[in-house]
């Protein structure tokens, strides 16, 4: 997707089954022996030193409407100024993505010309007062760092009656993974220049106080088609500014790329830089380094903490980027490398000692599997749920009528978090939306009812070779086997 807003996210492994009870979903695994793709020259995202200005007090929240505008009065707003009709600046255009609340699409500025994302949220689905400060503190978070290299320009925020409109740059270049497995070559060289850009967001939202809580590939797009286009991040929905002293407890993010600590409900700033160094794995060898078949597995693994560079490609990976990972993923939050100190290391430096030889091809057809599977991962799930007997779900069909309050045959967000208080769940507002994503294939904002049976499945019955072969049959549409 080429906007640089709330694009709808590819499924990650949630945390529902550490505290809701709800069974978990199954990733698939990389293919052990995937086939080698065809190379070729690559252009990595150029790189740009930080020019930061100093750290800002908290800014207002909106950019001062044009003298134009002829704003609404009397109405209590969102975003603390009146009411304003964003088609006076902007013509909103096609559909780029959709969310859990609104649609992001390409807009046109009335004035200019200039081509740019909207994110559109709609009031309605803000039910609570924790809904409407997470959106006036992701605006304020945006316009704090507006402007900052490898971070999307923030152009304004809008209210009408009906939505919340976010207008920022448009990155037309798609995702970093695509852009690597399209292209082909690739190198420590180029995986240096591209984990580059990653600290240096980390390195920019510490220095201006903002930890960022969610970093992931799918959270950066390039910021253009061309050859040697800017990385920037995007997503700063679970950002929040850093309050000194304050521990943090909320369990947020997602599970590949979670630090230990989160877990642990006890963590600070820190856990930038343990998600940044899952990345700087994954971009060396294709796949995560803590993984297994469920969520659970997933935070065992991370909570273990072992690091292993036994199996293909690491023996060829220079000595110098597994010191890198080592240091970058010490389970220590303190004894982790700062965002200064991993820009500064010998192998990341500009220059360094990253090589230019061509990593092994394998990798790049892990990366294309790694980065294809949540979404082949949550169709299945679909299929399978689709062919399951009355019998099989009479219990997850009484959950879902419970949950549906309004009996509009979906499930939104308000009601998946009354229904799970009901049951017991001590869930936080963060972990209650990422179960709600999670759910949300189609990323329309409520789960309807083959969407929560695939979310609720019980792990015994999806090993069924009947339901198995049943989603197997689904992809296999030309019955090659």
């Amino acid at each position: 997707m080429g906007c640089c807003g709330s694009k709808h996210k590819l499924s990650e492994p949630d945390y529902k089954d550490y505290r809701s009870g709800m069974p978990p979903s199954r990733p698939v695994q990389p293919a052990s022996q995937p086939q080698p793709v065809q190379t070729q020259k690559m252009s990595v995202p150029q790189i740009q030193a930080p020019q930061m200005r100093q750290p800002q007090p908290i800014p207002a929240p909106l950019k001062p409407s044009p003298a134009s505008s002829r704003p609404v009065q009397g109405q209590e707003t969102i975003l603390g100024k009146p009411l304003e009709d964003i088609k006076q600046y902007y013509t909103l255009g096609k559909e780029l993505g959709r969310g859990q609340f609104g649609i992001t699409y390409l807009c046109t500025e009335n004035s200019t010309g200039n081509t740019y994302a909207c994110k559109s949220i709609l009031k309605r689905k803000l039910k609570n007062k924790q809904d409407r400060e997470d959106i006036k503190k992701e605006v304020q978070i945006m316009q704090h760092l507006s402007g900052q290299p490898n971070i999307v320009e923030f152009r304004g925020a809008y209210e009408d009656r009906q939505s919340v409109h976010l207008v920022m740059e448009l990155c037309a270049g798609g995702e970093l993974f695509d852009r690597i497995t399209a292209q082909g070559h690739y190198s420590e060289r180029a995986a240096a220049a591209i984990c580059r850009s990653v600290v240096n967001v980390v390195h920019i939202c510490h220095f201006m106080g903002v930890m960022h809580r969610d970093l992931k590939p799918e959270n950066f797009l390039l910021s253009s088609k061309d050859e040697g286009a800017m990385l920037k991040a995007t997503d700063f929905g679970l950002s929040v500014f850093i309050e000194e002293g304050k521990v943090y407890r909320d369990i947020v993010g997602s599970a590949y790329y979670v630090a230990p600590e989160v877990l642990r409900r006890s963590y600070g700033k820190e856990i930038d830089i343990w998600s940044a160094g899952i990345i700087l794995y994954i971009l060396l060898s294709g796949v995560p380094p803590f993984w297994a078949e469920t969520e659970k597995g997933i935070f065992d693994a991370i909570t273990e903490g072992e690091l292993h560079f036994e199996s293909q490609p690491w023996p060829s990976i220079s000595e110098s980027a597994k010191d890198l990972i080592r240091k970058m993923l010490t389970m220590d939050p303190k004894k982790r490398l700062t965002s200064a100190q991993v820009l500064e290391h010998p192998w990341m430096r500009e220059g360094g000692e990253a090589s230019d030889k061509p990593i092994d091809s394998a990798v790049l057809s892990r990366l294309k599997q790694f980065r294809a599977m949540n979404k082949l991962k949550k169709l299945a799930l679909k299929v399978i749920a689709e062919n399951l007997s009355e019998e099989e779900i009479k219990g997850l069909k009484a959950m879902f009528t419970n949950m549906d309050t309004d009996k509009s045959g979906t499930i939104t967000y308000e009601e998946l978090k009354a229904g799970l208080a009901r049951l017991g769940s001590k869930l936080s507002e963060a972990e209650v939306k990422q179960l709600m994503q999670a759910a949300d294939v189609d990323g329309n904002g409520t789960i309807d009812y083959i969407e929560f049976i695939s979310a609720t499945m019980h792990r015994y019955r999806l090993e069924r070779d009947e339901h198995l072969y049943k989603a197997f049959q689904y992809f296999d549409k030309d019955n090659s086997g």
